[in-house]
């Protein structure tokens, strides 16, 4: 009994071999494992979430933006040329000014992309997953865009 209490002191007075996480570290980049990354057990819970987010996920959230920032781009260069906005909400925005239109259009697609990402993997309906609607707006903003410059393309 002696002996295990003489082991026990001689471990507490090794130094802590736990330290703190550096702000730059292999984790953050994806190169170590160590978190969450998936479901942990197949079960029927509609709401799961994880550490990490794959790197598709990065790769749809990335698109998106830069999608949204050609679609901003594209809108008004075709009420330039005459075109109009039917978004109402869009519409009061670019009358207030361009700035604020663009200011507003980002941050609504950044916060809506924030949620659906920290949301990825929560079941929407029978089988379909949030990170599916991230998907169905990929496709929906490469439509749009495509849309855009066949606009630009008849009014020049």
């Amino acid at each position: 009994m002696t002996e295990q209490l003489a082991r026990n002191e001689e471990c507490r007075d090794r130094q802590d071999r736990r330290g703190g996480i550096p702000f730059f570290c292999p984790f953050h980049l994806g190169i170590k494992s160590g978190g969450r990354v998936g479901e942990r057990r197949l079960n029927n819970k509609k709401w799961d979430y994880v550490d990490y987010y794959p790197n598709h996920l990065l790769f749809c959230i990335i698109a998106i933006l830069m999608l949204s920032v050609l679609d901003a781009y594209f809108t008004l260069n075709i009420l330039a040329r005459g075109g109009e906005e039917l978004n109402w909400f869009m519409l009061v925005m670019i009358e207030e000014s361009v700035e604020k239109f663009i200011s507003v259009k980002l941050a609504l697609t950044g916060l809506a992309l924030i949620f659906l990402t920290i949301h990825h993997n929560a079941q929407y309906l029978l089988k379909l997953r949030v990170r599916h609607i991230l998907y169905i707006v990929l496709v929906s903003y490469m439509i749009l865009i495509g849309y855009e410059i066949l606009l630009l393309s008849w009014v020049i």
